[in-house]
């Protein structure tokens, strides 16, 4: 069966070819009267528009790209801050009747990949998420001139819109609360130092135990189970006596316990353990984690938003969001 034309569109509305274009393409000029016998002549006919052709009248794809820094392997793992970013992007993006186009940029060569793709033109606006040290992709996407927006604050010295949490404000209340319980000796496995997010919470780290004249201990992990555990086999050898651990992320806290496990500690009454982002696994570990939490649906949210209005419209180009200490009955 043949599609319906736009031509047969505009014969059965009585109307020119260009009056249903321009109903077709969403634009305001047309009357009221004249887009609804368009849409009626429409769902009559049948007629699905040509994405392509209207890319080429209306200069928009309706596709928005979100570009992760991390390998396949990270991404479609068990970590739920890339599952829970990802639906509520999609999710934003669809009520906006927008497509997610999910994109991985973990190395050189995807690196050029993503830049190629983008500078062709598939893509209206770019989300970033994960981003590690020099990445070239925000100053290359700079120089395009296409829409980007970082899902936390970018490292590189580019002028780019992003949305974050307190990342210090929520290590500082961390490590606060194991010292309003007691604890002198305070360890902590830190994030990567190459993302602002581990950065930043080993600053709320060390700020918290400055002002308590308290000596830092740290090791660092990559923000998976097993660098935790491996961190906390490696804090336990330097510093048997540690009473209390905040890890940077959940994933790495998990591990920890793990492994203080095995090495017969018991959480909370040898060692305090407090994590950060509050992942639904969190809240079903033996004992239930200590977390701080981050509001990451309200920040893929209000990333896709920020993404969406005009640079003109903007009311700012950057949000930081509140982080928010969760007690359960690891500290």
């Amino acid at each position: 069966m043949k599609r319906p034309t736009l031509e047969a569109v505009a014969a059965r509305a009585g109307v020119s070819r260009a009056t249903v274009s321009r109903v077709v393409n969403g634009q305001s000029t047309v009357t009221p009267e004249i887009r609804d016998t368009v849409l009626r002549a429409v769902s009559e006919l049948g007629y699905v528009p040509n994405s392509a052709a209207r890319s080429l009248v209306t200069q928009r794809t309706d596709s928005i790209a979100l570009v992760i820094s991390e390998p396949a392997t990270r991404v479609f793992s068990d970590d739920r801050l890339f599952s829970m970013v990802v639906r509520t992007v999609s999710s934003e993006l669809e009520s906006s009747d927008k497509q997610i186009v999910l994109m991985l940029a973990s190395s050189p060569r995807g690196h050029e990949r993503v830049e190629r793709y983008i500078s062709s033109g598939h893509v209206d606006g770019v989300l970033l998420l994960s981003m590690h040290g020099a990445d070239p992709l925000p100053a290359a996407l700079n120089r395009m001139g296409v829409p980007v927006v970082s899902y936390g604050r970018p490292a590189v010295a580019v002028a780019l819109p992003y949305v974050d949490n307190d990342n210090v404000g929520g290590a500082g209340a961390a490590v606060r609360h194991l010292l309003s319980t007691g604890r002198r000796r305070i360890a902590t496995i830190a994030g990567p130092q190459d993302m602002i997010g581990g950065q930043d919470r080993l600053t709320g780290y060390r700020d918290a135990l400055r002002n308590s004249d308290r000596r830092s201990i740290v090791a660092v992990g990559d923000f998976t189970r097993a660098s935790g555990a491996d961190a906390m086999r490696q804090l336990l050898e330097d510093d048997p006596a540690l009473d209390a651990v905040f890890a940077a992320n959940d994933e790495m806290a998990i591990g920890a316990l793990r492994a203080l496990r095995r090495a017969g500690r018991r959480v909370p009454d040898d060692v305090a353990l407090v994590g950060f982002d509050d992942i639904e696994a969190a809240a079903y570990t033996d004992p239930p984690l200590t977390t701080v939490r981050q509001p990451i649906t309200e920040q893929a949210t209000a990333m896709v938003r920020l993404l969406l209005t005009p640079a003109k419209d903007r009311t700012t180009d950057h949000i930081i969001l509140p982080s928010e200490l969760v007690i359960r009955e690891s500290a």
